[in-house]
């Protein structure tokens, strides 16, 4: 397997980065000139979803980033002079929740609501058609084709993705499976994951037909488990006899492990390689994963492959990484917020701050910045997320990111040139439950486009 670029430095050692703790490094991004001066307002930034439930391993870090990011700019003046501040709300992934965390918004708000955060594509289903009546813009990270493009996946509403569509990142997967013949002979992939929405992306005929057209073979079936479930072998084994030698999974934190450990029991660790989509890469496996061991001494999810369709923490040459990297290490902030949604946080404050500098620009002042303006504004943007951690641009009619690559999770090892081949050369770190490897990310692919499988 060709590997075309390789991140080997690896989170939280300061030795990495040394610069970091002796000068402050300059926020990364090119942010537009204010032309209004908004002395004396308030910027909210506006955002629920599941704090303690299944998705908490993940969200957590949302609120600790932009927490770091609002002191940040209200340190230094705030943004265009106005000063920042976040409301939200912890929903525990309830939908009943979720609803009313959203008419108290509205209801609290009013005009002043113009842009929302979000966490879940539940969430995004849920509240589509109110957030189109509401006119009311939804960045979010990651949403299904329907919480973006409706049932018929044709019509675009108002909530924005920065990550590609999950259908779309498992058919990138199935392309690079497809170029890697060494690596995955007479593919095979079985779906054992999540029955909601999140879970289920990537299971429907159109992804099939697309990884049939490169040469890889999806099993109709998919063997469903609950974020609940401490025992899954019998979904494990259902994928395994029928034919599965790749297992694929739209799950996060606990759940890739649970599948990982599951093929340890089964001794199919060597043969049936994991995958899954952007949230499987994330540090949350990484340390959950390390409660089952493989044969050869590693985490279970060593090896586990997944989409990687933003820069990531060991990219270190990135002003961006090197930017927040100092700022979680200033904000004394833990192993476990090291993660995607922290990064992703940054990207999304930064993106806020722009979205309203280009629209308060425009209308004159922050009192008369709407949801359609917003909108407005985020359709002709072309913007680089904190210099270069993301892209932010939506062609026509588009509400997903249009590119990943494909990455892989292993651990490092102690002289930090690579990934370790086993507990005898492995890098051991201090980690919230004692002596732990450490996870790095092991880029395979440049970015490429993804294929465009919603119909």
């Amino acid at each position: 397997m060709k590997r075309l670029c390789t991140l080997l430095v690896l989170l939280l050692l300061a030795s990495a980065l040394p610069s970091l703790a002796q000068e402050m490094i300059d926020y990364p991004s090119d942010l537009t000139a204010c032309e209004v001066d908004l002395s004396g307002e308030t910027l909210r930034i506006f955002h629920f979803g599941d704090l303690s439930g299944p998705y908490a391993f993940i969200t957590q870090p949302v609120v600790s980033a932009l927490t770091d990011a609002v002191n940040y700019w209200n340190d230094r003046g705030g943004v265009c002079g106005a000063q920042l501040e976040q409301v939200y709300e912890d929903t525990g992934g309830s939908r009943e929740a979720a609803q009313s965390a959203y008419d108290r918004f509205t209801g609290n708000y009013g005009d002043e609501l113009d842009l929302l955060l979000l966490y879940s594509s539940d969430d995004g289903e849920l509240l589509r058609e109110q957030l189109a009546a509401d006119e009311i813009v939804s960045f979010i990270s990651a949403g299904s084709i329907e919480s973006l493009y409706g049932e018929d996946g044709q019509t675009p509403g108002w909530l924005y993705a920065s990550n590609p569509l999950y259908i779309n990142q498992f058919g990138s997967f199935c392309q690079f499976v497809a170029a890697s013949p060494e690596a995955f002979p007479d593919p095979v992939i079985g779906f054992v994951t999540w029955p909601n929405a999140f879970g289920r992306a990537g299971t429907e005929p159109a992804a099939r037909e697309h990884c049939a057209s490169v040469g890889v073979n999806v099993l109709e079936e998919p063997q469903f488990f609950l974020p609940t479930d401490t025992d899954i072998l019998t979904q494990v084994q259902n994928a395994i006899d029928g034919g599965a030698n790749i297992i694929y999974t739209n799950t996060i934190a606990s759940g890739p492990p649970l599948i990982a450990g599951t093929l340890v029991d089964l001794g199919m660790e060597d043969d049936v390689k994991l995958a899954g989509v952007n949230w499987v890469m994330d540090t949350s496996v990484g340390i959950l994963g390390q409660r089952v061991l493989k044969s050869n001494g590693l985490p279970s999810v060593d090896g586990m492959f997944g989409s990687m369709p933003f820069l990531w923490w060991t990219e270190t040459s990135s002003p961006a990484v090197q930017f927040i990297t100092q700022q979680h290490s200033l904000n004394e902030r833990s192993l476990a917020e090291q993660n995607i949604a922290y990064l992703l946080s940054w990207g999304l404050a930064d993106s806020v701050i722009e979205t309203y500098i280009q629209t308060a620009n425009r209308v004159g002042s922050l009192g008369a910045v709407t949801g359609a303006e917003i909108r407005t504004t985020v359709e002709s943007m072309d913007y680089q997320v904190l210099g270069g951690l993301l892209r932010f641009h939506f062609a026509k009619g588009m509400r997903d990111a249009t590119e990943n690559r494909i990455a892989v999770l292993k651990f490092a090892n102690a002289t930090m040139t690579g990934p370790a081949s086993g507990p005898a050369d492995a890098l051991f770190v201090d980690g919230p439950s004692g002596k732990m490897f450490l996870p790095i990310v092991v880029s395979l692919t440049d970015f490429m486009p993804v294929p465009q499988l919603r119909g």
